[in-house]
């Protein structure tokens, strides 16, 4: 077993497609995961009182995430101990590919070490490859329809906005292209940079294009991108890729979190975001897996994260809440959709599943 106490460095990135097909033939549930579904999809008026005695017993959850190690996961791992003493909390972080590899691998070797899995993509890769077991909350009631998931596989726990990035020194404030069509102006060529090898990158920025023109206006608008010789970064996360545009590498970067320049220009770095519309919206998704060993704390867990207490902490840490009655911290507020003005494109983790393969096959055709 190679679990990562709190405070742990993720490892190098994993792909994971070549993992899901195996997932589909090898997910198998492990015994007691019948019992566990019991309790997992329980609607008894007593849901709470049986969850607590049940996590009492069981004394400890694993919380694998995409959150940030220190901004998210170890305050939530704090506040979580500090409500239920009885409870150790650990977790690891890692990619989303990488978190949906290492838990395909457990359930197929039947040692499933994780209770409750979280993170943008996570809902939909761990569904696809049938790794999720059903459950049911009542702090769902709390968030707004879309952001539910009807078949109950997986609940929404904070909104990703998606914009361009672009370095203040490198494109003046009058150049900035605020449309999609801008992006075809012939002085971008050979400077804009977006993401490959990950859902929320190039899939999701092709499949947004698709859902808001229709297909055949997508497609005559990808072959003039095409001509743009867009370069395809696949050295490092949104994240990393905001740094280069900082650094000057790259002028534009398409289609990271809308937030991460905002921060970075808030502590004097030269870059800042803008909208386009309509604005790309995904939900980091939470996920129960099959062989769970202890279902009660998982569900324990998950009531807390979604709770106005656990909301505020990922608020806090950075990240948009998923509840209307949290929010956002001010600094990130210019890129939320309704406060700026724009039209916001809501990609269920459907759709991902839906769109993602073909969006895929696209890239590869026109922009490799």
């Amino acid at each position: 077993m190679n679990l990562t106490w709190p405070g742990a460095q993720p490892r190098k990135s994993i792909t994971v497609r070549a993992v899901l097909l195996s997932a589909l033939v090898f997910a198998v549930l492990v015994p007691g995961s019948v019992r566990a579904q019991d309790i997992l999809t329980s609607r008894a008026a007593d849901r709470e009182q049986l969850i607590l005695d049940g996590a009492r017993k069981e004394g400890q959850v694993v919380f694998y995430s995409a959150a940030i190690v220190n901004q998210a996961q170890r305050p939530l791992a704090a506040a979580f101990m500090k409500k239920y003493p009885f409870m150790k909390m650990t977790f690891w972080r890692g990619d989303t590919e990488e978190i949906v590899a290492k838990l395909s691998a457990e359930i197929r070797a039947k040692n499933v070490v994780a209770d409750l899995v979280e993170g943008t993509g996570v809902g939909e890769l761990a569904v696809e490859a049938n790794l999720v077991l059903p459950y049911v909350t009542p702090l769902v009631e709390a968030m707004p329809e879309h952001y539910r998931d009807p078949r109950n596989l997986w609940t929404s726990t904070r909104v990703s906005y998606f914009s361009i990035a672009y370095n203040t020194k490198l494109v003046p404030s009058d150049q900035v292209p605020k449309t999609y069509d801008d992006l075809l102006d012939p002085r971008w060529r050979g400077k804009l940079a977006w993401r490959i090898g990950t859902s929320s990158g190039t899939p999701l920025f092709l499949t947004t294009i698709r859902l808001a023109r229709g297909e055949e206006k997508a497609l005559e608008y990808f072959r003039k991108l095409a001509t743009q010789k867009v370069i395809n970064f696949g050295a490092g996360s949104a994240r990393t890729l905001v740094d280069r545009v900082i650094a000057g590498e790259f002028p534009i970067a398409l289609n990271i979190f809308a937030h991460h320049p905002l921060i970075s220009r808030a502590k004097g770095a030269p870059v800042n975001s803008q909208l386009m519309d309509p604005v790309a919206s995904t939900a980091g998704t939470m996920v129960i897996p099959k062989g769970v060993r202890r279902p009660h704390a998982a569900l324990l867990l998950a009531d807390f994260i979604l709770s106005r207490e656990g909301q505020e902490i990922l608020a806090n840490a950075e990240y948009f809440p998923v509840r209307p009655d949290v929010s956002a911290k001010d600094v990130m507020a210019p890129v939320i959709p309704d406060r700026a003005g724009v039209p916001e494109l809501f990609v269920s983790s459907n759709q991902l599943n839906q769109y993602t393969e073909s969006s895929q096959k696209i890239f590869d055709e026109m922009f490799r």
